[in-house]
């Protein structure tokens, strides 16, 4: 069974030509030169074979090194082009190969590793400080055995990375002829899973104050309820429906946050009215005791027919406001206005514009410090210690996104913070 890559029966096929009677080698004189250099190389594997000190040796793979069957093979990238540690190993256990990212990983110089024994190249223990080769046996064990998954192991001096391992078999069942490793870095799943703790101690800290004010009052209205006026009853039972929309609030803030990281934000798209969504919302506040005079809602121009999730643009326009006048001062202003068309681009060359609305929301407050303008939109951001998760604006920006929109953070003219979204407008696809 032929279980070459398709490149290097190209190349072989490639090479026949050439070598056909009364055909010249590609490159007339040298390529006949070259011919006759590598003519002992047909059949090899790439790196095997060769010495240290020809083509680029640390990582045993010269690109224009003869491929199998001795043409050139140009057709796949160089290992030290792959972001990814790279080791492989031939059928007798020696590494042929040990690219740049490997030696990064490992701080092993590629040339004290090609030519080594696989074991002693990369000298891998697991969690538990048992030796990684000596428990596998990539070549002794199982025939059946096609690779390692993923999984952390650690390098001389206790450091992680992350190993995966393929067995390369002529057929199923037969002799490994090449171990191939594949080795990365562990900060980027480090970075991950701190984020996952700072998120479960982020809920778990806000679920608490209102569940111990839910658990406090319904246990004292059920032990004592012959004891309070209805005045009392009526004041906790409103707190404890205050504490519980919290709640319901937080949780469906955690759906939302893992839809987007899922990229599964479903947007179910309904014609909008904006400028009335601004005034409800404006009502909404002023109904919780703020005054109406503190709002000011411009609508500039007609509108185009905005088709949008009526449920999200609710969501973004409550975190908006919220946020002005939680952490803001003065007079929120709401500017609601059509915006230049944008251009869509498709391929190389510009496609149809796209119109979009534009909503900005501004305050008068002390704004938000420069350095942490890139930051607005991160989990856990928060302006100041007034309350609030830190997810609001994470969520608000996944939400623009997932509609084909962009949203931005500056200074407003007054000084205060100044947020910006556009929504492109439309009939979807389906309806077009």
């Amino acid at each position: 069974m032929d279980v070459r890559t398709s490149g290097a029966r190209a190349a072989e096929a490639h090479a026949a030509e050439a070598h056909a009677p009364g055909a010249e080698p590609p490159g007339g004189k040298q390529g006949r030169e070259q011919g006759g250099k590598h003519g002992e190389g047909h059949g090899e594997a790439p790196g095997e074979g060769h010495s240290e000190g020809q083509g680029r040796p640390p990582t045993g793979a010269d690109p224009g090194a003869p491929g199998p069957g001795g043409a050139p093979d140009a057709l796949g990238p160089h290992p030290d082009d792959l972001p990814d540690g790279l080791v492989v190993a031939d059928e007798t256990g020696l590494v042929t190969c040990f690219n740049a990212a490997a030696a990064r990983i490992t701080a092993t110089d590629p040339a004290d590793a090609i030519g080594r024994r696989l074991e002693v190249a990369l000298p891998l223990e697991d969690l538990d400080g048992r030796r990684w080769w000596a428990l596998t046996d990539p070549y002794g064990g199982l025939a059946i055995r096609a690779g390692q998954p993923e999984r952390n192991l650690l390098l001389p001096g206790g450091r992680e990375v992350l190993v995966s391992a393929r067995y390369v078999r002529e057929r199923p069942t037969g002799p490994v002829r090449r171990v191939v490793v594949c080795l990365r870095g562990t900060e980027a799943r480090r970075r991950t899973e701190r984020s996952h703790a700072e998120l479960i101690a982020t809920v778990a800290h806000e679920l608490r104050s209102p569940l111990t004010s839910v658990k406090g009052f319904t246990a004292t209205l059920l032990a004592k309820w012959e004891r309070f006026t209805d005045d009392q009853k009526r004041l906790m039972l409103e707190t404890v429906d205050a504490d519980a929309n919290r709640v319901t609030r937080l949780i469906a803030e955690l759906l939302d946050i893992s839809r987007i990281d899922s990229g599964r934000l479903e947007v179910r798209r309904q014609p909008v009215d904006l400028a009335a969504a601004v005034r409800r919302h404006v009502q909404a506040l002023t109904a919780a005791g703020h005054t109406a005079e503190r709002f000011l809602i411009r609508v500039r121009g007609p509108l185009p027919r905005l088709w949008a999730d009526p449920d999200k643009i609710d969501q973004v326009l409550g975190n908006l406001l919220e946020n002005a006048v939680r952490h803001g001062e003065g007079t929120v202003t709401i500017d609601i206005a059509p915006a230049p068309a944008k251009p869509v681009a498709e391929g190389p060359a510009e496609g149809p514009t796209v119109e979009r609305t534009a909503v900005t929301v501004s305050d008068e407050g002390p704004g938000i410090p420069e350095e942490s303008m890139s930051r607005v939109f991160t989990r856990f951001w928060r302006g100041s210690k007034r309350g609030g998760t830190g997810l609001g604006l994470y969520i608000v920006k996944g939400i623009v996104e997932a509609h084909g929109g962009t949203i931005t953070v500056d200074r407003a003219r007054g000084g205060g913070a100044e947020f910006r979204f556009t929504l492109p407008v439309g009939a979807p696809a389906y309806l077009a």
